[in-house]
């Protein structure tokens, strides 16, 4: 197990191109962190240079206080699991789990030893004379694991493993991945674009985007209380609504006042010039019998049933809108709606980029002070 550290890290291009811009992070030892984004926002790119794979531009890398820049990857104890499982197709499960050992020129007995615990660990044992072709998706991934963890590492790294498995497997693996993660107490960076497993999985996820870290916070935390409008949007499915206007006399204000949603005491004092952005997710919201102090109205356009829940897609003012309700609640497309926003639920954002921050309590405390 191991503490990592990026200090400054900066990941830059031959043509320029800067991947990763001066991101700073410390994973204590043991722990499991995810970095989610979207495409392109350089969270791949941050798990190569730990793994060695890309050299580090600017910044400093240390593992327990060891600088690591100049490291070969296969001296800095770390094994990695990628998107594609890359099995040898002619080698049997038993084979390929052992090969980074025979690599290591590992004595056979204990090669043995190590690669039956393993697969013992892993429910894989009946598998052992199996090739990679005989196996199913969620049996290659197991066996990747395997690979990866029979080095016993300081350090665990994945990309992506997940991405290439069907949903219902998807979800029983990455139960799996964490359930094994807590045993070995190895420590583990997951990247992933995929939102829900960053929230599922993580001690604490770093929410990236344009190689900079936005926010680094448990999960709940940052899906609570985003620092800025690109977490807020990025974290949460169905994504948070958002409108973009100006605030009034504690009133938010948009579409040529066809949108007038009152602030709540938390939010109405602060003093903000310029465009802002409201935002409220969708399961924040509630049909009302009649309009109130939180309320707007809404034309439904499409409803979606999810089984648990519903997804109502809303006009408002010429702008979608999404509420989640209950399952058996009964609306019919073209019906008009009154919506309630939960007060205690609505967010505001100084500007209406994706660096804009989020406003909060302490703002309003400064402004009455």
């Amino acid at each position: 197990m191991a503490e990592i550290e990026l200090d400054g890290v900066t990941k830059v291009y031959d043509d320029s191109i800067e991947a990763v811009q001066d991101v700073s992070l410390t994973i204590a030892d043991g722990e499991f962190i995810v970095l989610v984004g979207p495409s392109g926002s350089g969270k791949s790119t941050t798990l190569r240079m730990i793994a060695g794979l890309e050299d580090i531009t600017e910044g400093e890398l240390r593992i327990d206080g060891d600088v690591m820049n100049d490291v070969q990857p296969q001296d800095r104890n770390i094994a990695m699991v990628f998107q594609s499982f890359a099995l040898y197709p002619h080698r049997n499960v038993r084979e390929n789990i052992a090969f980074p050992l025979q690599a290591q020129n590992v004595d056979s007995e204990e090669i043995d030893a190590l690669v039956t615990e393993t697969m013992e660990m892993l429910g894989i044992d009946e598998l052992a004379d199996r090739k990679p072709a005989e196996l199913s998706g969620g049996q290659q991934q197991r066996v990747a694991l395997g690979r990866a963890l029979v080095r016993d590492p300081a350090v665990f790294l994945l990309d992506e493993p997940l991405a290439n498995l069907d949903a219902k497997l998807r979800k029983k693996m990455r139960a799996e991945v964490v359930r094994l993660q807590q045993n070995l107490g190895t420590t583990t960076i997951h990247v992933t674009h995929n939102q829900e497993e960053a929230m599922t999985m993580s001690d604490r996820v770093a929410v990236m985007h344009e190689g900079k870290i936005h926010q680094l916070a448990p999960p709940k935390e940052a899906y609570l209380n985003p620092v800025n409008r690109f977490v807020a949007g990025f974290l949460g499915s169905p994504s948070m609504n958002f409108f973009e206007g100006v605030v009034v006399d504690g009133t938010f204000e948009a579409g040529g006042g066809d949108i007038a949603i009152a602030l709540p005491d938390r939010l109405s004092e602060v003093h903000l010039d310029g465009e802002v952005t409201f935002g409220i997710r969708p399961e924040d919201v509630a049909i009302a019998e009649s309009p109130g102090r939180y309320s707007i109205s809404g034309t439904v356009q499409v409803s979606e049933l999810l089984g648990d829940s519903k997804i109502l897609h809303l006009d408002v003012a010429g702008s979608e809108f999404l509420a989640k309700t209950a399952p058996d609640v009964a609306v019919a497309d073209a019906e008009s709606l009154t919506l309630r926003l939960d007060p205690e639920k609505i967010h505001l954002f100084d500007g209406t980029d994706d660096d804009a921050e989020r406003v909060t309590v302490e703002d309003a405390t400064a402004v009455r002070s």
